[in-house]
């Protein structure tokens, strides 16, 4: 996988059209977040028609090598128990809908364990709970669906993801070397969801 960056299980049921819940956080689209200025972003199911928009913002977020194409993206969406989430900007006066933030693709598995696929934010809304949010409502659908256990993989390379998994719980279990198509390394990272996990060991 891959990351970046608070609500629990979305209120939205898959293929309704009900609002996303919203949550008010300090946010400036110009990427300085001000003391004045703040934005209501909600985290809701993704639609087909997004497609092309998610996939711009893996690209915004992680460098060749480790983004995925739109093949490879699309292959993950269409797994078997895969959803995606997405953290959307509260719509401005005359809009409709507001601006998709970041999202995170999951998948359950067949033998009681979660996978994250990737979690991307865009980098002017990192740092407001955006990228926590939506692995938290990740876990939350993973345990529903009586998933024990998740895990995900981060290039070993990437401290930020590093940093932001060890404060989610998450500890590292393997290595994969060659893992991205760039040739870095991945470190495999687990989290028990049903109690609590053991210290993290991430480097620091």
């Amino acid at each position: 996988m891959q990351v970046p960056q608070q609500v629990p299980r979305p209120r939205v049921k898959k293929g309704t059209k009900a609002s996303p819940d919203w949550h008010r956080t300090r946010y400036e689209p110009g990427g300085t977040r001000g003391y004045n200025q703040s934005v209501e972003f909600g985290l809701r199911d993704f639609r087909p028609q997004e497609f092309e928009t998610v996939w711009r913002i893996d690209q915004n977020c992680f460098p060749p090598g480790v983004s995925y194409s739109r093949l490879e993206l699309a292959a993950y969406l269409r797994r078997p128990g895969a959803f995606c989430l997405v953290a959307e900007s509260s719509p401005t006066r005359g809009e409709i809908s507001g601006a998709i933030l970041g999202f995170i693709v999951a998948e359950t598995g067949s033998r009681g364990s979660g996978h994250i696929i990737t979690i991307d934010v865009l980098p002017n809304a990192r740092g407001v709970g955006v990228g926590s949010s939506l692995l938290r409502a990740a876990e939350e659908r993973l345990r529903a669906a009586n998933c024990h256990g998740v895990i995900l993989e981060t290039a070993v390379d990437n401290r930020s993801a590093l940093s932001f998994y060890k404060r989610s719980q998450y500890h590292v279990v393997n290595t994969i070397p060659r893992y991205y198509s760039n040739g870095v390394d991945a470190l495999v990272l687990k989290k028990d969801l049903l109690s609590a996990p053991p210290p993290a060991n991430l480097p620091q």
